[in-house]
């Protein structure tokens, strides 16, 4: 298991460090500047798993503290060593080095490094791939992973200048995942890359995928996706799948977003106030719904009558009444977390008629499944496939 997240955090990341001199993702947060009289400098690190620094030398040396993670020291013609929490290492002065995580855990360090004349870093080369598996159990001999061109070609729209790990330590997975999704799977339907790419992240966030749903979100951004609509399908989720397996979601993005430069908060999408929400939020059911709405009031027990008032006031009137994206979006957003929350065959049934209602027709139905079939997998696939085939027949 990959250990993406920082569980014992004592300090905030930082700024995410340059790529001039790291490979991976790696976030620096200078807790105490250089001091007056220019000794020494203490920041804290944290390494994303797969992230290291380039080979390097401190003129006066380095002092690390191991805070969080594994991750690896290495000395220059010298075995690597092995780091976890509690270790430290003193670097001596103009040692050649490189530290940072392993390919399947983070790693946080804190560094007391001490300035002189010539500087506190002179900067060498990157620590290549060969070099950095070399020394770690899971990695066997090289096998080459034989993409098609057009998974490469949708892959690097997503993801320009992605290094895999997992093509190196499972090349045969990647091999056939990435020639499915990236290939197969995306040459069927008519859904344009944006629209594909923001139903898969819904997906995610269904699915409980966060780690899935931090990388589709770079690519959502990269394709052209707004903030504001990421944030729109963040809050559209929260209905559906309730804010205690959001709530993670919103903070990894606000995280990514402000790594990229964004100014948070985004400009408000409320439409609604306290008077309005229960009024708008029914006719915008309506809109979706038509009838069924009336009758799922009149056959409501007078004790659950509240239920129903919930839905048009908060679900609807809170949510779907936003701005930033349309209804027959929101629609193809809430059927994609259905379909990967599992179990909900009821309401996929519904929201299957709901789309078809705004002007979703079948045949855009069955290209979002297919578009989701990679990241929710075949069961949740096909149970989606029977509500919409017992909705529309064939």
């Amino acid at each position: 298991m990959i250990t993406l997240e920082n569980q014992n955090e004592i300090f905030p990341k930082g700024e995410k460090v340059s790529p001039e001199y790291f490979t991976g993702t790696a976030w620096l947060n200078i807790l105490v500047p250089q001091d007056e009289t220019g000794t020494y400098s203490i920041g804290n690190v944290f390494f994303e798993p797969g992230s290291r620094n380039n080979w390097h030398k401190h003129p006066t040396g380095q002092i690390l503290l191991v805070t969080d993670g594994k991750g690896y020291y290495q000395e220059r013609g010298k075995p690597a060593r092995l780091l976890s929490k509690g270790d430290s290492v003193i670097i001596p002065s103009k040692v050649e080095h490189w530290h940072g995580a392993a390919y399947d855990s983070s790693f946080t360090h804190i560094v007391v490094t001490n300035n002189s004349k010539e500087g506190a870093v002179e900067w060498l080369e990157p620590v290549t791939d060969e070099e950095y598996y070399s020394f770690q159990p899971v990695t066997g001999k090289s096998v080459k992973v034989k993409l098609t061109e057009n998974a490469i070609r949708n892959h690097e729209e997503l993801f320009p200048n992605h290094k895999s790990t997992l093509q190196i330590t499972d090349p045969e997975l990647i091999e056939v995942f990435d020639n499915f999704a990236f290939d197969e799977v995306i040459g069927y339907g008519n859904l344009d890359t944006r629209t594909r790419v923001m139903m898969i992240l819904a997906s995610t966030i269904g699915c409980q995928a966060l780690s899935e749903y931090k990388a589709i979100l770079g690519a959502a951004l990269n394709v052209g996706v707004t903030p504001i609509e990421v944030k729109e399908v963040l809050y559209q989720s929260v209905p559906y799948v309730g804010i205690s397996k959001v709530l993670d979601f919103i903070h990894a993005t606000n995280e990514i977003l402000l790594s990229r430069g964004i100014t948070l908060t985004l400009t408000g999408q409320s439409t609604t106030t306290p008077e309005t929400r229960y009024e708008k939020g029914f006719e915008v059911q309506k809109e979706i719904f038509g009838e069924m709405i009336d009758k799922m009031y009149h056959e409501s027990p007078e004790n659950q009558i509240h239920i129903q008032q919930y839905l048009s006031a908060n679900c609807f009137g809170d949510f779907y009444t936003r701005t930033g994206l349309d209804i027959k979006t929101r629609e193809l957003l809430t059927l994609s977390m259905l379909i990967a929350l599992g179990g909900t065959e009821s309401q996929i049934k519904g929201h299957v008629q709901g789309n078809v209602n705004v002007g979703n027709d079948k045949t855009i139905l069955l290209s979002l499944m297919t578009q989701l079939l990679p990241y929710v997998g075949y069961p949740r696939t096909l149970n989606g496939l029977k509500c919409l085939n017992e909705v529309i027949p064939e």
